[in-house]
């Protein structure tokens, strides 16, 4: 699995200003960073997200519904600022693309239902077999 991370750093001319994120200049290297993933660490399944916004921060609240549930779990909190969540976002269409590149598009339901109610509808029994 290919990570694609984007240093940030803050500049502070003058103490009144407020801080603002800036992107290493084009022609500066790119620093190498280790990730260490805990050997112990337990993936978190989400098929549901919450955002809320502040002016300083995005919180992202993960969550899992299973069919016919009426209450989500909210397996995971993300909190960010707004440059790096906007970074995030293009990281994560950058990633989308070059997966439906390998795979195929990925089609999201259409017609009528909403996502939620295509994706939590209670069970349906399975259609009887046609005539031939």
């Amino acid at each position: 699995m290919k990570a694609l991370l984007l240093p940030m750093t803050t500049s502070r001319s003058n103490p009144q200003e407020k801080a603002q994120m800036t992107l290493p200049p084009p022609n500066k290297p790119q620093t190498t960073i280790q990730i260490e993933v805990p050997p112990d660490l337990q993936p978190v399944y989400s098929n549901l997200a919450r955002i809320a916004h502040a002016p300083a921060e995005f919180v992202l609240d993960l969550a899992r519904l299973l069919p016919g549930d009426t209450k989500a779990t909210v397996t995971s909190r993300v909190v960010m600022s707004p440059v790096a969540l906007k970074l995030f976002v293009q990281a994560l269409t950058d990633n989308l693309g070059r997966y439906e590149a390998s795979f195929g598009t990925i089609n999201i339901p259409t017609g009528g239902l909403s996502l939620a109610d295509n994706l939590f509808r209670g069970p349906h029994p399975p259609e009887p077999p046609k005539e031939p």
